[in-house]
């Protein structure tokens, strides 16, 4: 803060080394307050200039650098920061007795020899600058204001010229690259969806073959006579085409003829459900690069707010909200929790065990009492927890939970299932008993004919909770 001998308001006086406007002025208009955590650099300069008085603010040697001294300040001992205005190799440097380097906002690297900024040697300016021998005048280089300052109480005309022309460039550039690296991040989320899209594709093509598996046993069927144990194929008519050619059929040597074609029904039910829950989930994928091709455009056009449209694109499931790093720490890795997360339609939340140590932690760990498990009755799956604490379970809530237990489970697909409900504290854990294996007593058994639209908004409902396997 600066005031003049005429006692004019205060003043701030912005310093700023950023790449694309480096300056420093009187500021006239009024600057946004900072949001999250302090860097490092500014840090040091809180403790090391709390409550210091600004005493001279003076250009080096007639080059583009200005030095600021300091007195009283916390340190006690002589503080000054060194501005270098030299484009896009601006920098802070907080310096003390004999501009020996103290810290630095932007660290000084060299490839053929020692670093020129270093902390406890003296402050040497860049090579290749200097005095200019025929300075020009600063209000010459800039364009005219187009409006007059917001506060004309400040006597600054040629900081407001500066601030005019600098300002608005820096302001375009950061609002350049807030866009550029929300580009980035959507760009990450579309290379990815375009994976699984490409693998989903894949299976896609490989679950087709249930009819021909299918066919295979039938055929099977019909000559269950001739297959015996021990051989790898038989060629029998194939009924279902023109002339019954020759068709050989794969065995299992190992297996009997009935376990042969046990195998080729189970087969070709196995690949049927698979290509209807890969249908739903290729639906889904190519939807979400449908939507994240159009918010690349968007931020490609440089005409959105990068704030706006980034909350936009969180609030619609296509990008993670940005986590503020703390400075002050290390950042630690979001830890792994043992269970998926959903919501109901009605945003009550659901988890869904990943493994079956998973379902173990899940069920005895994560789970209170009263709330609603759930497991497919017939088939082994992942253990479903419905959070309703002492509340009693909605309906449709204990609808979407079963969804997920059927999805999660190897009747997917299927089209429907038996689904076992209780409360968390009916569900007991047998002495000795394998991972995910469990007692229940009491509860009931609801049948459930799967619902694709509502499996489909449960299963994007789904939040990111700290496995890099999602």
């Amino acid at each position: 803060m600066l005031a003049d001998a005429r006692d004019e308001p205060p003043a701030r006086l912005r310093i700023s080394a950023d790449p694309d406007a480096p300056r420093i002025h009187l500021q006239h208009e009024r600057v946004p307050r900072h949001e999250g955590p302090l860097g490092p650099f500014f840090r040091q300069l809180a403790v090391e200039l709390a409550d210091a008085e600004l005493t001279s603010l003076a250009q080096v040697a007639n080059d583009r650098a200005v030095i600021l001294e300091f007195a009283h300040g916390a340190a006690g001992a002589r503080r000054a920061l060194i501005v270098e205005l030299f484009g896009r190799r601006a920098n802070l440097v907080l310096v003390g007795p004999e501009d020996r380097v103290i810290d630095m906002l932007v660290p000084s690297r060299s490839a053929a020899g020692p670093a020129r900024l270093a902390p406890g040697e003296i402050w040497r300016r860049p090579p290749g600058t200097g005095a200019d021998p025929e300075p020009t005048r600063l209000a010459a280089t800039f364009p005219p204001p187009t409006a007059p300052p917001p506060r004309a109480s400040i006597s600054a005309p040629l900081s407001w010229i500066v601030e005019s022309s600098l300002g608005a460039q820096a302001r375009e550039a950061l609002h350049a690259r807030a866009l550029t690296r929300l580009e980035e991040r959507l760009q990450r989320k579309l290379k990815r969806a375009r994976t699984l899209v490409t693998g989903l594709e894949h299976k896609l093509t490989a679950s087709t073959e249930f009819e021909r598996v299918r066919r295979d046993g039938e055929l099977l069927k019909a000559h269950l006579h001739v297959a015996r144990r021990g051989l790898s194929s038989i060629e029998v008519p194939d009924l279902f085409e023109e002339g019954a050619p020759l068709r050989t059929i794969e065995l299992e040597p190992r297996a009997s003829p009935q376990e042969n074609l046990t195998r080729l029904f189970d087969r070709a039910k196995k690949l049927e459900r698979a290509r209807r829950v890969v249908e739903s989930e290729l639906a889904i994928a190519r939807a979400r690069i449908d939507a994240l091709t159009e918010y690349v455009a968007r931020a490609h056009a440089r005409e959105s707010d990068p704030a706006a449209l980034d909350d936009e694109a969180v609030a619609a499931g296509l990008l993670d909200p940005l986590q503020e790093a703390d400075a002050r720490k290390r950042k630690q890795p979001t830890p792994r929790l043992p269970y998926r997360v959903f919501h109901s339609q009605r945003g009550t939340e659901i988890r869904v065990g990943r493994s079956a140590r998973d379902n173990d932690d899940l069920t005895f760990r994560a789970a209170r009492g009263n709330d609603v498990w759930l497991h497919t009755a017939d088939a082994p799956g992942s253990h479903v927890v419905l959070k309703v604490g002492r509340d009693e379970p909605d309906a449709e809530d204990v609808l979407d939970a079963a969804h997920l237990a059927v999805h999660f489970s190897p009747l997917r697909g299927g089209g429907g299932a038996g689904v076992h409900v209780a409360r968390v504290k009916d569900v007991k854990k047998p002495r000795g008993a394998k991972p995910g294996l469990v007692s229940v007593a009491g509860g009931k058994v609801l049948r459930v004919r799967v619902e694709t639209a509502r499996l489909e908004k449960l299963l994007g409902t789904q939040r990111h909770t700290g496995d890099t396997g999602e």
